[in-house]
């Protein structure tokens, strides 16, 4: 797929691929360029933080603030 840099330095993304991503009107998208400044990727930017809630399990046991607090001052490098 291609797209044509305007004067004012806008594209149209392709139809298809704004189907394939689920890009609407409104919708942001990111940029990001490869280490070699050669290619980037269009990443489509449509969930709200509040929307990963519950993405990850909830843990089978909590832990305590002292227990966090040792975890990490033994393994601090000081």
């Amino acid at each position: 797929m291609q797209a044509t840099v305007t004067s004012k330095g806008q594209i149209t993304i392709p139809k298809k691929l704004r189907n394939d991503l689920h890009l609407y009107a409104g919708n942001k998208v990111e940029f990001i360029l490869d280490k070699t400044q050669q290619s980037a990727q269009i990443i489509p930017v449509h969930q709200t933080v509040t929307s990963l809630k519950g993405i990850l399990p909830k843990p089978k046991s909590t832990v305590s603030l002292g227990d966090m607090e040792h975890a990490i001052s033994s393994k601090a490098q000081l």
